[in-house]
């Protein structure tokens, strides 16, 4: 059966896009991408930089099969010393409509004199994305990728190798005791620990971001993140937040921030239930049932001033945390990707009985010269449904 690979350009084709992954993936595993983000893709009122292309794969009678978007990112492209070809969003049937995908994904890379594709990236590396290649057994959340077994091995049949391989990590409350830092224990470090405030978010916004930049500048694919960006990632933020779970350390001197740790209630099951469509009722029916979703919480993102690193800050913001979510009445604590080359950061997980919940992992493929395009055979053919 062929597969063809169009633009999405029509308000039909992109309720198609967005429902795809809602047909073919479990509803109780896998987590929509939220379907704003979507549509500010299609627009062009997202805050990246760049063109976005949703492209949607259809076999010969016309059904959607498989979707992904096209899309760069030169500051990307700089810190990698490579012009890239980026995708994301990415999901499909079968192996023909991966196939299919990727070939289209190849033809604009040329077009573009791109070196390689690189993805899935939703929409940069930092911002999330990626394929999990173990745990299929255990469901996505919110902020992270969930799929089959299938996927990873059709994107290595395809030719694709893996990038930056990492984990994401589980820490369920009551593995190891949780004792929060003594106040003799920030002194003597020259802290001061704040919590956040659901009043003071625009004001601690600009100051997070400022943070989180230098906190990850020394890894080679972070992508500077821009104000317009942290807006975007962090709106509603204040709605959600519960203020114990938002730290920061301070130093008492001077009052600036020096590491950070942010954690969200999980509301993965609502964002499940709801495919993704959070509209203005939608938001409301979630603030009324809150509640219900603080038995898990979601490590979005932690980080130290790069000058302050390896003085056990966050050590003392991780103790605090654990506590805070014991108190909280939380079960489980789940994390956003941490890379395997990153083993300080995973330390903060396993020194409270933490353990690995996913392999986690991006795919990067050169892009072959046309003329050795057509020669180069597929050496498996992965077909099958998804369940």
């Amino acid at each position: 059966m062929s597969v063809t690979v169009e633009q999405v350009t029509t308000r039909a084709a992109l309720a198609e896009f967005i429902a795809l992954p809602l047909r073919l993936q479990p509803r109780n595993l896998a987590v929509p991408l939220l379907e704003a983000s979507i549509r500010s893709w299609f627009t062009g009122r997202s805050p990246h930089p760049e063109p976005i292309a949703l492209l949607l794969a259809r076999d010969s009678r016309g059904t959607a099969v498989g979707r992904t978007t096209a899309h760069t990112d030169r500051r990307l492209d700089a810190r990698l010393g490579e012009r890239l070809q980026l995708f994301g969003a990415t999901d499909f049937r079968d192996g023909e409509a991966a196939a299919a995908l990727f070939d289209e994904l190849e033809r604009r890379a040329t077009d573009e004199g791109a070196a390689a594709l690189l993805g899935p990236v939703s929409l940069l590396p930092n911002q999330a994305g990626g394929v999990i290649t173990s745990g299929f057994e255990e469901r996505g959340f919110v902020d992270s990728a969930w799929n089959d077994a299938l996927t990873p091995i059709v994107y290595e049949a395809e030719g694709f190798e893996r990038w930056g391989e990492a984990d994401t990590w589980i820490v369920e409350m009551g593995r190891a005791p949780a004792t929060a830092p003594e106040t003799e224990e920030w002194t003597a470090a020259g802290l001061r620990l704040e919590h956040g405030s659901k009043r003071e978010m625009k004001r601690l916004i600009p100051e997070l971001l400022t943070l989180l930049n230098a906190s990850f500048a020394q890894l080679p694919y972070y992508t500077e993140i821009s104000a317009a960006e942290m807006v975007a990632a962090t709106d509603g933020l204040a709605f959600l937040l519960d203020e114990n779970l938002l730290l920061l350390a301070r130093d008492k001197a001077s009052g600036r921030a020096v590491a950070f740790v942010l954690v969200v209630p999980d509301i993965t099951a609502f964002v499940q239930r709801v495919g993704g469509r959070l509209t203005l009722i939608r938001q409301l029916q979630l603030l009324a049932t809150r509640g219900d979703y603080r038995r898990d919480a979601i490590l979005v993102i932690q980080g130290t001033d790069p000058g302050r690193q390896g003085q056990g800050i966050l050590s003392l913001l991780s103790r605090q945390l654990q506590a805070n979510l014991v108190a909280g009445g939380y079960g489980a604590l789940r994390s956003t990707y941490v890379g395997r080359d990153n083993p300080a950061s995973a330390a903060q997980f396993t020194r409270f009985g933490g353990r690995p919940l996913h392999g986690y992992t991006f795919y990067r493929r050169p892009v072959l010269p046309p003329d050795a395009r057509g020669a180069a055979a597929r050496t498996n053919d992965p077909e099958g449904d998804h369940p």
